[in-house]
Order: C-alpha cells, then structure tokens, then sequence
C-alpha cells in the first residue's frame, strides 16, 4: 500500500503501514516506549520542556548522558532558548510548524537529521545524539553532540620509523580519514560508509581514488562486507577474518597498517582501504606477499639503501623459517654434511645432554615463545626486563645442568633475532608457526622433510589469493615491470607504472626519468 500524506506533508495518522515500529505523535507514549526498550538505565537522560507562553508546544530532549558531550548538550540548550526567545514568529503555531523551525535552526551549524521509526531513533541514540521529539507530530530530530574525548595522534607504535611521518591512526574512524584526506588532495577519492554488527553497529568506511582502484575490486571488497553478518565488530581483525578469501591459511591476506602514509601510498597503486571505527589499524587490500616485507621508510632512504634492507629482511625470513629445521635434520641424519671441526665441537657440547636435538630444539623454541608473550603480556615497565632477563637466565641454567646444549642456545637465539627484522607482526606469526612444522618435518624425515616443506609452502603461497588478485603477484605469476619494487627497490624516477592486475589506470606515476638531466649537469652554470 501506497504512503498517503495530507497536504501539509504528515503521515496520515490511519494509515495502514504505520505499525508499532513508528514513531506517534503522542509525546508520553514514544517516551514510554524508549524507556521500555532501555530498560530505562541511569544514564539515558529523559527531558521533557513546556516552554512558558507557548500554548501547545511541548517537547523532550532525550540523550545517554555517558555518550554525549558535556559542553555540546549545554550548548545545545542555549540555542534552544535562543529559538524560543522571539515570541511573536511562533506564537500559536503547530506543532508541523515548531518540527520545522527546530529542524532548521539546527541544520544551519550542526550535523543533524530526521526520521520517523523507532529502529532509527534507537541507532541515533546509541551514536552519541540527542532526540529531539515534539508533542503532536510523529518526526524526530537527532543532532549529534558526540563525545569527541579520544586518544591524541600519536606515533605508531607497532611501526616506528627512523625517517618519515611518524603519525598514527587512533580509534575515531573520523579522525584517520582525515589523516589520510590531507595527505590525497584529490575530487577523486571516495568514502563509503556502512554499519555491521547487529549489537554494535560498527561504522565501516571504505576508501578508494576513484578510477586509480580498479572496479572489479572495489565491487568485490563491498559485495563481501555487506554478506557480514555477526553480531558484533570490534576490530579491524574481525573484518580481516569474515573476508580473506582462504580463511584456513595463517598467511595475512589483507595488510594492516597504523601509518596514515602507508595507506596514502597504497590508495595511489589502486588498492582499497577499509577504516573501522574503534581500530587504529587500516586494512587494505589486495595485499601481495611483498608489501608483508616491505616498509613505508623504504621510499624515503636511498633505494641503495632501501635495497640493502629489504636483502637483509628476507634473508631473517629465511633464517626464521629454516635455521632450527636445518640444525635438526644435519645433526639427526646428515651428520656427513658438517665440517668435521664443526661436528666435533658440537658433539663435545652435547655430551651429557639427555634429549636428542629435535626434543631439545622444540623445548627451547616453546620456551622462548613462552618468554617473548610473558613479554608482550606483561606491564610494560617489567616486561622487556622479564624477556631479557628470563631469556639469559634460563639459557645459561639449562646449559650449566646439561639439559641442552650451548650451540642450541645461539640456534634458538638466530631464529628470534631474525623473526624480529620480519616488519608485519601478522606475518612474523604465521613463520612462527609453519617453523614448528619445518622442525617437525626434519625430525621425521631430515633434509628430504625440510625441502618438502618448503615446496608444500611455495605451492600454498602460489595458490592463496586476496580478493581475487595471486598472492605472490608479481613473482607468481610474473608482472612486467612491477618486480622492480619487490626485493630491489629501484628509484622512484624508474617505477613509471603502477602495479598491473591491481590499479585500474594506465597513466604514469612519474613521466620524467630524472628531475636533473644528463645535459643539466654537464651545463658549467649549473654547476
């Protein structure tokens, strides 16, 4: 059935498909029905006013005092007097007519809206807005007057960095859009809101530059957020989770970053990001395999530099990966394949030592994952001293009672310096833990177990996808010219194109090969 209006543009008060969930036009009735539902707590905040000299208006302002903010609801009640104030406009007016100048007035300097249901007036409410309801007419007015107490930009503190921004999101979704809108200066970037979570109605903002990103995925990444269906999100890691494309891999499928600079960087190659409120960390995606080990201070050092590190950072994954899996499959089956001074220092070491290597390897490894999450859990004035401390103590113990050897100590010590230079915390977890199924591979069946391993890895990695796009892009398959941002970084004057398969525009990044020519410094004035 059809909604009738009358001519002043009110539903009609008979109208069939105005059930219970919408609002009446009797003021004491929608406040009862508000307290119910609410169970009427004692921070919801129920004021109703009958104005002196105003026949027939009467209204409520109704807000969760914990949700709102102080100054803003004092403000508020300022300017409703100040409305008030001119007797003569309003005098004998309806209450259609109060709705609209109340309407208007707040339109004019706050965020505000209307509605006439109440599964609208509850959201509202529930966000931090003040209700505004008039006795006689069935509409209400939200105007937000959100607390806007929250935590100060501060620097990341998961990313640190030597040279560059050292700005991190916070929890406002609000605040870390404009982070990165002041650094995009650009009609072209887009924000889409929606609301997930049936209990939370948590805000989720999707972000892209229009044109750069390529349609198909940013179709892909919206059809997938809006199949959510969960009662509750409370952190980027839930959306990351609900939307990988293989959700049994422990490889990250989505980058996560607290870098209002990263995420500008990965805007400008076609990816999306995807802010939610209550998280300091951005997701974007597609990720590749190679942005898990790269860095946004990679772009601000000499690419000589920033080649050498990236070197030394997969040269630690590898170490990570495969060092106490060597050890245990050389000193178990290959003993043939040591050098012979090498073997018999070691053998001299082991003497005594009740368990064979991979027994001992797994201990200390357990062990020391134990200290570094006794470390991470810890208060963080005691927590570095604990992980230290009970690292060098317990090393030091068990090679004194001979429960390992001291060679395993430097072996377990390899592998964790070499996990820390891993710059993604979400992949440096899942090393963690394919390196115990290495280990457990080279104690059964010794080298042949690890290079097995290693080719079950490699085919896993090669098969994962994040929305849509091969994982190991552009190793697998291989991209022309994207590989010269992968483990060399070449000058930024040489990256001209953005990375294929993922942006969906042709254009150049940077049209000149170098700002300074050949002909230039050659030229004795400009020397």
């Amino acid at each position: 059935m059809k909604l009738f209006k009358n001519s002043k543009g009110r539903r009609n008060s008979t109208d069939s498909t105005c059930t219970a969930n919408c609002i009446s036009e009797g003021l004491d009735e929608n406040v009862d029905k508000i307290k119910k539902e609410f169970g009427n707590p004692s921070d919801l905040v129920i004021k109703i006013f009958e104005p002196d000299n105003y026949d027939g208006l009467r209204y409520a302002n109704i807000y969760i005092e914990t949700l709102i903010d102080k100054v803003s609801i004092n403000s508020l009640s300022t300017s409703m007097n100040e409305i008030l104030k001119p007797k003569n406009t309003l005098e004998n007016s309806t209450p259609e007519e109060y709705f609209r100048i109340f309407r208007n007035y707040f339109l004019s300097f706050r965020k505000s809206e209307e509605g006439s249901d109440f599964d609208n007036l509850f959201t509202n409410l529930l966000s931090g807005k003040t209700i505004l309801l008039i006795d006689g007419y069935d509409r209400f007015i939200s105007i937000d007057i959100f607390s806007t107490e929250s935590r100060s930009v501060e620097e990341p503190t998961t990313q640190s960095v030597i040279r560059g921004p050292k700005e991190g999101f916070i929890e406002k979704v609000d605040v870390n859009i404009s982070l990165v809108r002041k650094r995009l200066k650009t009609k072209d970037l887009r924000v889409e809101n929606l609301i997930l979570g049936s209990v939370t109605h948590t805000r989720i903002s999707l972000m892209y530059i229009d044109k750069i990103a390529k349609k198909d995925i940013v179709d892909e990444i919206r059809r997938r957020l809006n199949k959510i269906k969960i009662d509750a999100i409370l952190d980027s890691g839930n959306i990351e989770e609900l939307i990988k494309d293989d959700r049994w891999s422990a490889f990250p499928e989505l980058l996560n970053s607290e870098k209002p600079d990263s995420v500008a960087a990965n805007l400008l190659e076609g990816r999306v990001a995807i802010f939610v409120d209550g998280s300091p960390y951005v997701l974007t995606a597609p990720a590749l395999f190679v942005e898990f080990l790269q860095v946004s201070e990679d772009y601000y050092h000499h690419f000589l530099v920033s080649t050498f590190i990236r070197i030394l950072r997969y040269s630690a994954t590898f170490l990570t990966l495969f060092v106490p899996a060597l050890y245990i499959s050389l000193l178990t089956f290959h003993q043939e394949m040591i050098p012979t001074p090498l073997l018999i220092s070691i053998a001299s070491q082991r003497e005594g030592v009740p368990f064979p290597a991979f027994i001992e390897a797994i201990l200390m490894e357990l062990v020391f994952e134990i200290l570094r999450e006794a470390g991470i859990r810890m208060p963080r004035v005691i927590g570095p001293a604990i992980s230290i401390v009970g690292a060098l103590v317990l090393g030091q113990a068990a090679v004194e009672a001979g429960i390992i050897s001291a060679f395993m100590v430097i072996i377990v010590s390899i592998t964790a310096i070499s996990s820390f230079a891993i710059p993604n915390y979400s992949l440096a977890n899942a090393i963690r833990l394919i390196r115990f199924a290495l280990m457990v591979m080279a104690g059964i069946y010794g080298l042949y177990g690890v290079f097995m391993g290693f080719i079950a890895l490699l085919l896993h990695l090669c098969k994962l996808k994040s929305i849509g796009i091969p994982y190991m892009t552009p190793i697998a398959p291989k991209t022309k010219y994207a590989t010269k941002d992968t483990i060399i970084r070449y000058p930024l004057w040489s990256n001209k194109t953005r990375p294929a398969g993922i942006s969906g525009l042709n254009v150049p990044r940077v049209e000149a090969d170098n700002v300074v020519t050949k002909k230039e410094k050659e030229n004795p004035e400009f020397r």
